[in-house]
């Protein structure tokens, strides 16, 4: 990487802002950000304009200030021919995590490298000739906006200008105050702004459309939008493609966001719910990014590889650090967390069902409470194979969805065509016969007026009884398993279709529940695939991973949906609901749902899973088929599960709700039929005994007093000659029912088990190890410390 500041050093940063007030330009336009950006005709392209380009070549200076006057942000502007002169409908388009301003085409200071100053969007070319100007730059902290390898990075322009994890009172302000200021100049037109973008692009995208025609100040507080020449501004039209809308929920989900509710904040309506379980593979592969070529330096309020540090450590999330986090991200970085008292602009969003950072789960929650707030707003959904891995981003499907985005911007930014409705359209994840891998058509459009319209038949698989979701140690679930890793989104093979056989599936830990085989003409998957369950777990920071396969006759299990679940202490009723997906079962495979206690390394393992008992539970597959189809396997959806607190979308209303409670909260609420649990009561561990080891782990009798489940972390550690601080040797978590004693198991390290081989071994073997004892319990304010004597085997 240090080759990149080799490669730029010769680079001089001249960045000169002048705002020129609004009027009409008579004369072609030669310049934009009061000349420091300079424009060139394209002639082999059509005659259209760059303001911008290629930042090495010295004669192309592509940088402006942006409104607080001390960054310098690289821009694109590309214009149509001069055959006429703005002001232009605008096109704003937004580069991904670890990408750099969109362009006509890809810059790289070191080819293969990873690293881009400027990347190529094709339809930029076609936006411009069709009649719009194009707005891109690099947000602070990537490429040449004071990105690692920015020659200028240690100069004053870049002192504000590091990563602020899209940020809306900077990164979406900066899109906000730089499209102004090419109002302010005559060049585009105010009120005439179409915003899009990919992943990161697409959060940046979706929080312009949710601000709409305000800003947000570094104080967090909303003004009215103007440009530098108080003009009115306003963002007519938003395309965002996988977006999130809550970043803090997309990164550590905990499986409470239901699909048929209008209210589905991370915490809950009462603010109660669990912190989720991290998505460790996904967030070490975006950290590795912008470790690599963005952050170096951070804002105190958005410390990037801290909260990294604090989420991969793990559980329990109790502390205020991780509440602090968590307010942060849904806050300042999600569009769910803009204050929505003005109607967003109409949306036409792109999601992908096999997404696995961002899943369709994100587009969802902002839909359902657009669409109850604002019914006549115009918010539409396209749901295809597209997006992050694992996701197939077949052409002809990304055309599809862009044919859609010309006719939603040829609308909204120069009134050509008839008002776009309200719709969601969804192509199906289609893949080859199993075990088979490779590309096959997608199947569809189907389309539909709002989300329900897209299942109207279900197929419900009920079953008494009770299973028990089982754990090994924590050495054992933080160790991939054949099919964890062969499905994980970053260390897996990235794509859908993989099929693995069924024995190279199995989990001697989870627990199955199956369909039978589906019969002739097979079944169309199509929305959330939603379980409804009585769970009972000791420890409040369990989790519930869950897989549902399509299995061939042949044995081959094929992922379709996946999802996790963070259940609270106790027993509770759980309705739970997977990723969202299409899919076409084929007749005499079989639907079957895998419940883990963890599927690592894409979510992270949990440091305090206790055994989960499932009782009577209830799996209910949305689909495209109407009721009675399949010999009456097909039927009418069930009633809605709707938690105490939140409200059931309008499109399921004609379903009458099912009552009950999620278990997450214990918000109040319920009925007679159904009343809301009474508060999960917390016990306290205590040690029970002495502590004894053998040659792998230390062993901790604790006791669990009568009022409730006790949960917690133990360590054992010690002081080694010639270190100044203590060395941890044993770690270790538990979760004790009420009024029962059991034996903590807390596996030794590498060092530990060095520590009792020498202690035990030779002529004079010791009896006992001196350290230190800590039980960090659940029930407890404060963690205990004491020094015990740990018993040690006797030699041999």
């Amino acid at each position: 990487m240090k080759g990149y500041r080799g490669l730029l050093a010769a680079l001089a940063v001249v960045v000169a802002l002048v705002v020129v007030p609004a009027a009409a330009q008579a004369a072609p336009i030669a310049s934009v950000y009061g000349g420091a950006v300079k424009c060139r005709v394209l002639p082999l392209k059509g005659n259209i304009r760059l303001c911008g380009g290629n930042p090495i070549e010295s004669e192309n200076k592509s940088f402006a200030l942006t409104w607080d006057g001390k960054t310098k942000i690289d821009v694109n502007v590309i214009l149509p021919p001069e055959s006429t002169e703005g002001a232009y409908p605008l096109i704003g388009d937004f580069h991904g995590w670890g990408g750099s301003k969109q362009g006509l085409a890809t810059f790289e200071p070191e080819p293969g490298k990873g690293l881009t100053f400027e990347q190529e969007d094709p339809r930029i070319q076609h936006w411009a000739e069709e009649g719009y100007a194009v707005f891109s730059m690099s947000d602070r902290g990537w490429g040449l906006s004071c990105g690692k390898f920015d020659p200028a990075k240690a100069t004053t322009v870049c002192e504000k200008g590091f990563n602020h994890l899209m940020d809306d009172r900077y990164e979406v302000r900066d899109a906000q105050y730089l499209m102004s200021v090419l109002a302010a100049e005559g060049v585009v037109n105010p009120t005439k702004i179409g915003v899009t973008g990919a992943s990161y692009g697409g959060g940046l995208s979706l929080a312009l459309g949710s601000l709409r025609n305000r800003v947000m100040n570094e104080k967090g507080e909303l003004e009215p939008w103007e440009s530098p020449a108080h003009q009115a501004m306003e963002i007519a039209a938003a395309a965002p493609q996988w977006p999130w809308s809550d970043i803090a929920y997309s990164l550590a989900p905990n499986g409470r966001n239901l699909d048929y509710v209008t209210n589905s904040p991370y915490k809950g309506p009462s603010g109660k719910l669990p912190i989720g379980v991290w998505k460790a593979s996904w967030s070490e592969g975006l950290n590795t990014v912008g470790e690599a070529i963005s952050y170096e330096k951070t804002d105190p309020r958005v410390v990037i590889p801290s909260w990294l540090l604090r989420f991969k450590a793990g559980d329990p999330y109790t502390d205020a650090g991780v509440e602090e986090i968590v307010k942060e991200l849904s806050t300042y970085h999600s569009s769910f967390g803009i204050n929505h008292s003005v109607e967003p602009a109409p949306s036409l969003i792109q999601s992908g069902w096999n997404d696995d950072l961002f899943p369709v789960d994100e587009a969802l929650r902002y839909y359902q409470r657009t669409r109850a707030q604002y019914p006549g707003d115009p918010i539409s959904l396209y749901l295809a194979d597209i997006g992050h891995s694992r996701s197939q981003n077949k052409k002809a499907d990304v055309a599809a969805f862009n044919a859609r985005l010309e006719a939603w911007f040829a609308h909204y930014l120069k009134g050509e065509g008839a008002t776009p409705s309200s719709s969601v359209e969804a192509l199906t994840t289609s893949c080859p016969a199993i075990p088979s891998v490779g590309e096959v058509p997608s199947e569809g459009p189907f389309k539909a007026s709002d989300w329900a319209g897209l299942q109207p038949g279900e197929i419900n698989l009920k079953t008494t009884g009770s299973a028990t979701i089982t754990h090994g140690t924590t050495t054992e679930e933080g160790t991939p398993t054949v099919s964890s890793a062969t499905f994980d989104p970053i260390v897996g093979t990235g794509e859908p279709c993989v099929a693995l056989p069924e024995e190279e599936v199995a989990n001697e830990h989870a627990v199955e529940y199956s369909t039978g085989p589906i019969p002739a003409g097979g079944v169309t998957l199509m929305g959330s695939p939603t379980i409804v369950a009585e769970v009972e777990s000791p420890s409040p920071n369990s989790e519930i991973a869950a897989r549902l396969f399509d299995v061939s006759p042949e044995g081959y299990d094929r992922l379709i949906a996946r999802g996790v679940y963070r259940p609270d202490g106790g027993v509770q009723q759980m309705v739970f609901q997977l990723h969202p997906q299409a899919y076409h079962v084929p007749a005499g495979d079989e639907i079957e749902l895998e419940l883990l206690p963890s599927d690592f390394p894409y979510m992270r393992f949990s440091n305090l899973q206790a055994n989960v008992t499932v009782s009577n539970l209830e799996l209910r597959l949305p689909v495209n088929e109407t009721p009675g189809s399949l010999g009456g396997l097909v039927q009418t959806p069930a009633p809605k599960v709707v938690p105490a607190g939140y409200t059931l979308a309008k499109e399921f209303e004609t379903q009458p709700s099912g009552g009950g409670n999620s278990g997450g909260g214990n918000s109040g609420g319920g009925s007679k039929s159904n009343p809301a649990p009474a508060p999960v009561k917390v016990g306290v561990g205590s040690l029970a005994g002495k502590l004894t080891a053998n040659g792998s782990a230390i062993f901790v009798p604790m006791s669990c007093n009568e009022e409730g489940a006790c949960s917690g972390l133990t360590s054992f550690s010690v002081k080694q000659q010639g270190k100044k601080n203590r060395t941890a040797i044993a770690n270790g978590n538990y979760a004790i029912p009420a009024g029962k004693t059991m034996t903590v198991r807390m596996p030794l390290t590498k060092t530990g088990r060095k520590i009792v081989k020498e202690m035990t071994s030779g002529k004079h073997p010791k009896k006992n190890l001196n350290g230190q004892l800590v039980i960090e319990d659940t029930g407890r304010a404060k963690k205990q410390t004491s020094n015990r004597a740990v018993q040690l085997p006797r030699g041999k």
